[in-house]
């Protein structure tokens, strides 16, 4: 297919972790980058425009968060997800990951416990430790489904068992790495689990608008009705590629939760007033619908080549169902390595640089996750090292 999204963007020499961080973090620097979770596309030109005029101003003082940027993302919310939010529930934050630790330290107390669900984006597991909380694992379940192959789902069972020793559950929605879309009966019985026994739910949204035609996401927060068991996470940084500018959103509609919030945010001195991240997350949300749906319908047509591929040419390694987001998340078990023979078969025979599965929990083990957000033509290179390696 002929798309802007085929223009390929050297991206050595811009200091970007993914392309320039290959030597300092996997020790060599001729592997093909698919690791880390940015893509390698442009940002959509609204966004660019709107950085480059601000950066025309030459003074770059302290700024004001204007009422606009609060607008369109209550505009963005309304008309990508069918949720009614209001501007005093909007809580600014510095990135998706400083909202969970700051939420976990607001709102639970030491040694209460965090319920993460790996495999899982690895800040999530390490957050207990940082916050002196603790640690429950309610993995995910891998089961062989008639229709799609391998899919993971939730174990309720033992989930409510981890409830009742719990403080905080946090839900990643859609899911990194195994790219769940959770359905709305998973999350209607995870919610009333949650509401019986007292655990609130913080739920990192920040691939909702990477889903697949073929999957629906369900904003958990839209379904407490009452307002008072659900917290979420949303950022611009994933849908448009700006991960850099690291401005997120909390939305918190219960009001003693949020003054929580912004008190324990206080404490910190951090500030989130930087004038570009500002000028991006409006642009960004106001203007980034068309440049979205490009990038969805090139990234799914990039998905179902690679899952092909896998099934004709590398029936070793089995792609688990992706229903949103641009990261795969590849079964290798049948290749019989340990990780680190794993790791090291993609890098010095396959010579590409994926993150490797044992990073997110116990259950990534035998597993890597592969950035599919670049070019088709990389990412056909990259399938092609992947067989040669293996003959």
């Amino acid at each position: 297919m002929n798309s802007v999204f085929d223009h390929v963007i050297a991206r050595e020499g811009s200091l970007s972790l993914k392309h320039d961080g290959l030597q300092s973090t996997f020790g060599v620097s001729d592997a093909q980058a698919m690791w880390v979770a940015d893509m390698d596309f442009s940002a959509p030109s609204a966004v660019s425009q709107a950085l480059q005029l601000r950066a025309q101003h030459p003074i770059y003082g302290y700024s004001m968060v204007p009422e606009s940027l609060y607008e369109a993302l209550i505009d963005w919310m309304r008309v990508q997800h069918d949720w009614e939010i209001e501007r005093d529930w909007i809580v600014l934050m510095p990135g998706v990951v400083p909202c969970l630790s700051t939420v976990v330290m607001a709102l639970s107390n030491e040694k209460d416990g965090v319920i993460v669900q790996p495999p899982v984006y690895f800040p999530f597991l390490s957050i207990a430790d940082n916050t002196d909380r603790t640690l429950l694992e309610n993995p995910l379940v891998l089961r062989l489904d008639q229709f799609s192959g391998l899919r993971y789902e939730i174990d309720f069972d033992h989930f409510e068992l981890c409830a009742k020793q719990a403080k905080i559950l946090l839900l990643c929605s859609p899911h990194n790495p195994v790219g769940r879309v959770w359905h709305e009966d998973e999350l209607a019985r995870l919610l009333a689990i949650a509401k019986q026994h007292g655990l609130l739910i913080l739920v990192d949204e920040i691939h909702a608008d990477l889903v697949y035609p073929d999957a629906k996401h369900v904003v958990l927060g839209k379904m407490d009705v009452d307002h008072t068991h659900v917290i979420t996470a949303v950022a611009p940084s994933k849908t448009f590629n700006i991960p850099g500018l690291g401005l997120s959103a909390l939305i918190v509609p219960h009001s003693p939760s949020r003054r929580a919030i912004e008190l324990q945010l206080s404490k910190t001195g951090v500030s989130v007033a930087n004038p570009f991240s500002l000028v991006a997350f409006e642009a960004a949300y106001r203007h980034g619908h068309d440049w979205l749906a490009g990038l969805m319908d090139y990234l799914q047509h990039t998905r179902d080549l690679v899952v092909t591929y896998f099934k004709q040419h590398i029936p070793q390694i089995t792609v688990t169902p992706a229903e949103g987001t641009y990261l795969l998340w590849l079964d290798c078990r049948k290749l019989k390595l340990d990780d680190q023979q794993l790791q090291a078969f993609f890098l010095n025979q396959a010579k590409l640089a994926l993150s490797p599965g044992a990073l997110f929990g116990e259950g990534g083990k035998g597993f890597m996750r592969m950035n599919i957000a670049t070019s088709q033509a990389n990412v056909l290179r990259a399938l092609e090292k992947i067989k040669a390696a293996l003959v």
